[in-house]
C-alpha cells in the first residue's frame, strides 16, 4: 500500500499534518497508524491566536474545524500580581480531533501498534504499508523515558471536566497559583467549556513523574468550594506526566530515517510542555511542498530555529528546577506576567527575540533570590 506521508501516532502532531495536508495538497494519500482505538486519545489542547497562522486557525482556515470553543482573553492570578491579557484563546478537544481527522485520512489503521518505522515503511504484527515519507509522531514516551534518565522539572496534572450550573466564569483562567504551593509550583488551570461545564485542572511543575489523584481531586474540590461554584458530575478525566528537559538538542533532521515530529522529536516548548504552536508550524512547513521534497532547506531551518529555542528554554528550565525550592517556584511566573504582553506572547509561541531573552532573564530577580549566589553556584535562595 503505497502513500505520500505514512503519520504514525494519531495525536495532536499527526492531526494538525493529515489537516494541513489535505488542505494544501487535495490529492495525497495519508495514512494513519494509530495504537489507540480512537484518534486524539483523552486530551485538551488550547493554543493564543497569535501562536499559529492566521490564515489557518480563522473561519474557513484547515484548523478551525477543530476550534470547540473561543474566547477573547484569559487571566492569570498569584499572590502577588494578577493580570488580564487581550489574547484571544481557542479549545480543542480530542473528540473533535477523531471528528474531523478521519475523513481527511486514505487509511486508518486503528487498534495496531507499529513494530516497525522506517524512512519509507511501517509495519504492524498483521500488514504494512510505504510512503514517499515516514513521520513518527508518537507523543512523549519517549523523551520522558530520556528525561528520567538525564534528569527534568516535570508538568503533572489531573484535569476534571465537570458540570457547575450557573458558575458565572466568562473567560479562561490560565494560571491561579493563589493555591496552597505543594509540591512544586503549583496552580488551578479554568476552562468555561460552557454555561453549565467547566474543565478544572489542577497543575504541578515538580521533580519527579508522580501523581496523586486523589489529592488533586481534592485540591479541585476545595477550589470550586471556595468559589461557591456547586459541582455535579464528572464528565471525564484526563491526567499527564509530561518531561520539562533541562537541556534538548535540536531536531533531527536525516533523509534516511522517519521525521520524527511532535514531542519526542523536540517540537515542543520544554518550559510549558506546550506543543500546539510548534506543532501547527511543522505541520504547515511539511504541507508546504510535496513529500518528496520534504527534507530540504526548509526543513533544515525550521529545525535549526526550533534549536535555538530549545537551548534557551533549556537554561530557563535549569534556573527554575535548579535555583528555587518547589514553593517559591512561583515568584518566577509572578515576575515573568509582569513583562510585555507581546513577549508574553511570543514566549507561549516559543518564537522569543533576542529582546524577549533578556527581558526574561535580566532585571531584578524575583523576590528572596540571591543572583550572584545562584552564578556562584551557592544556595540561590535567602529564607524569608
Amino acid at each position: 500500500m503505497e502513500f505520500d506521508y505514512a503519520l504514525v501516532g494519531g495525536g495532536l502532531q499527526a492531526a494538525l499534518i493529515a489537516l494541513a495536508v489535505r488542505a494544501h495538497q487535495p490529492t495525497a494519500r495519508i495514512a494513519i497508524v494509530e495504537r489507540g482505538t480512537s484518534l486524539g486519545g483523552n486530551h485538551t489542547w488550547c493554543f493564543h491566536a497569535d501562536d499559529v497562522p492566521a490564515d489557518a486557525a480563522d473561519a474557513g482556515g484547515w484548523l478551525a474545524p477543530l476550534v470547540v470553543t473561543r474566547w477573547t482573553g484569559y487571566d492569570v492570578a498569584f499572590p502577588g500580581h494578577r493580570r488580564t491579557l487581550d489574547s484571544a484563546y481557542a479549545c480543542v478537544t480530542s473528540e473533535r480531533v477523531d471528528v474531523v481527522v478521519r475523513p481527511v485520512v486514505d487509511a486508518l489503521w486503528l487498534g495496531e501498534h507499529a513494530t516497525v518505522v522506517e524512512s519509507r515503511r511501517v509495519a504492524t504484527s498483521t500488514r504494512e504499508l510505504t510512503a514517499t515519507v515516514v513521520i513518527d509522531a508518537r507523543g512523549p514516551d519517549a523523551m520522558s523515558a530520556r528525561a528520567l534518565a538525564a534528569g527534568a522539572g516535570w508538568q503533572v496534572f489531573l484535569g476534571q471536566e465537570v458540570h457547575a450550573p450557573a458558575h458565572g466564569v466568562t473567560h479562561p483562567m490560565l494560571m491561579d497559583a493563589t493555591v496552597p504551593q505543594v509540591g512544586g509550583f503549583r496552580f488551578m488551570y479554568v476552562l468555561p467549556l460552557g454555561p453549565d461545564r467547566l474543565l478544572l485542572e489542577d497543575t504541578i511543575f515538580a521533580d519527579t513523574p508522580a501523581l496523586d489523584l486523589d489529592e488533586s481531586r481534592r485540591a479541585i474540590a476545595a477550589y470550586a468550594a471556595a468559589r461557591a461554584w456547586v459541582l455535579g458530575a464528572v464528565i471525564r478525566e484526563e491526567t499527564g506526566s509530561l518531561p520539562l528537559p533541562l537541556e534538548v538538542g535540536a531536531p533531527s533532521v536525516d533523509p534516511a530515517a522517519p521525521l520524527v515530529a511532535g514531542y519526542a522529536g523536540g517540537w515542543f516548548h520544554p518550559v510549558t510542555g506546550y506543543s500546539f504552536p510548534i506543532a501547527a508550524r511543522l505541520a504547515t512547513l511539511v504541507a508546504s511542498m510535496p513529500a518528496a521534497e520534504l527534507f530540504g532547506d526548509a526543513l533544515t531551518a525550521a529545525a535549526r530555529a526550533q534549536g535555538q529555542q530549545l537551548a534557551f528554554a533549556g537554561r530557563l528550565n535549569r534556573m527554575l528546577f535548579g535555583w528555587y525550592p518547589p514553593e517559591r517556584r512561583y515568584h518566577v511566573l509572578e515576575r515573568f506576567y509582569r513583562l510585555p504582553e507581546a513577549t508574553i506572547r511570543r514566549f507561549y509561541a516559543l518564537q522569543l527575540t533576542r529582546t524577549d531573552r533578556a527581558r526574561i532573564v535580566l532585571g531584578r530577580p524575583p523576590r528572596g533570590m540571591s543572583l550572584r549566589a545562584a552564578l556562584g553556584g551557592r544556595a540561590a535562595w535567602r529564607p524569608e
